[in-house]
Formats: structure tokens, C-alpha cells, sequence
């Protein structure tokens, strides 16, 4: 009797040990495989991220300092500037430009926006200039009102006034948010839309609902790739 006892207790503890390391085995496994997923995920977000840039053309307005006064300069600046380019633009460009004309018209423009910009700050009293600039940007994850713009690097109109050191301001020149509201805090319907025609189903996803993009690509990436 006692050979059956110590029988059965050695294949219980055997028994324990196979749920244990099955358990184990199925945990690596889970492991390995969501951070697969991850990956293909992060790596897929960052394709689109990129696709997206080529698309959006930013306009960055950087403050001379943090001061009140800066600050506000700042906010002036970017209301004369917005004005001179939504009437610039009517009368040069075609009434809907893509990116490309839009990139290439700002460019062209540099000099006048420091004008604008310059005269705005003899204006309020300051004797620091501005400087504009065509160039590639990082710009960290930033919320449009609704709209979300993943972290990255961006082609942006940038005007800098003074030393350039205070908090910055932005919207998205193209598609034509800018100029879709007074404060350029958030993206109107007529706005969405623009942005919805300018980029492609994913871009757009990702920029209106950046966490279930996430979700849906870790989830169903492969089905919706194949369908």
C-alpha cells in the first residue's frame, strides 16, 4: 500500500509540474508573440507616420521668449501672417493647391512673411526680427482639437521671432486648416474633410483615432492587409 501512496504522490508533483511549466511555456510564448505583434504594429504606424508627412506641410511660429508680452506678439504675428497668406494664396494659386504647390508657394514667399511678421513687431514696441524657413521639423505627439498628429518629423513653414526661445504655436497649412477657424484650435467639418481627401484611408484613421488604429493593426493588420 505504501508503493501506491508514494505512486500517486510522485504523479501528482509530476502532474503540478507539467501544469506549471505548460503554464510557463504558454506565458513565453504570449510574450513573444504580442511583442511581435508590436513590433509589426509600431513599425506599421511608423510607415504611415511618414506617409502622413509627406502629405501635411505645417506652420510653426516660434516666440521670442515665454513672456507674457512674447506670448502675445506670438499670437499677432500669426493672425497677420495667416491673413496675408489666405489672401496671397486666393489670387496666386488654384482655389484647392495640393502639397506640392503649397511647399512650393511658401518657399517662394519667405522674405514677404518676415515682413509681415517684422512689421507686426515694430508695431508692439520690440526691435528683434523674425526669420522664416522652409525646413524639416520634429514635433512630438500633438493634439488638433480632435485630431492627432503622431510624433515626427515634418515639412513646416517656420517663422522664428527673435532668439526663438518661447513656446511655440502651429496648425497644419496643408490641408488648408489654417484657415478654417479664428483660433486654429480645432479642426472644423469643412476642415475634416479637406484633411480626409488629402490622405490616404490610414493616414486619416490615424489621425482621428490614433488608438484604435493601434488596436485595429494589432488585432486585424494581416486580414485587412489581405482584404
Amino acid at each position: 500500500m505504501n508503493w501506491e501512496k508514494e505512486f500517486a504522490k510522485r504523479y501528482r508533483i509530476k502532474q503540478a509540474i507539467c501544469v506549471i511549466l505548460g503554464v510557463c511555456i504558454a506565458w513565453l510564448l504570449t510574450v513573444v508573440l504580442v511583442e511581435r505583434g508590436m513590433m509589426r504594429v509600431d513599425a506599421k504606424m511608423s510607415a504611415t507616420q511618414q506617409g502622413l508627412a509627406e502629405e501635411v506641410f505645417r506652420f510653426h511660429v516660434l516666440a521670442n521668449s515665454d513672456s507674457e508680452e512674447d506670448q502675445a506678439v506670438k499670437l499677432k504675428v500669426r493672425d497677420a501672417v495667416i491673413a496675408y497668406m489666405k489672401d496671397s494664396m486666393a489670387q496666386e494659386l488654384e482655389e484647392e493647391p495640393d502639397g506640392k504647390a503649397t511647399k512650393a508657394w511658401a518657399g517662394s514667399h519667405l522674405e514677404e512673411f518676415e515682413e509681415v511678421a517684422d512689421r507686426v513687431i515694430r508695431e508692439e514696441g520690440y526691435s528683434y526680427t523674425s526669420k522664416a524657413s522652409v525646413e524639416f521639423c520634429y514635433f512630438p505627439d500633438k493634439r488638433y482639437g480632435d485630431i492627432v498628429f503622431p510624433q515626427g518629423n515634418y515639412e513646416a513653414l517656420r517663422i522664428k521671432l527673435g532668439s526663438a526661445k518661447g513656446h511655440n504655436w502651429w496648425c497644419v497649412l496643408y490641408p488648408n486648416l489654417c484657415f478654417t477657424n479664428a483660433t486654429c484650435a480645432v479642426v472644423s467639418e469643412e476642415g475634416k474633410e479637406d484633411l480626409k481627401e488629402a490622405l490616404t484611408a490610414e493616414e486619416y484613421e490615424m489621425v482621428t483615432a490614433t488608438s484604435d488604429f493601434k488596436i485595429r493593426w494589432f488585432f486585424f493588420g494581416d486580414v485587412a492587409k489581405e482584404e
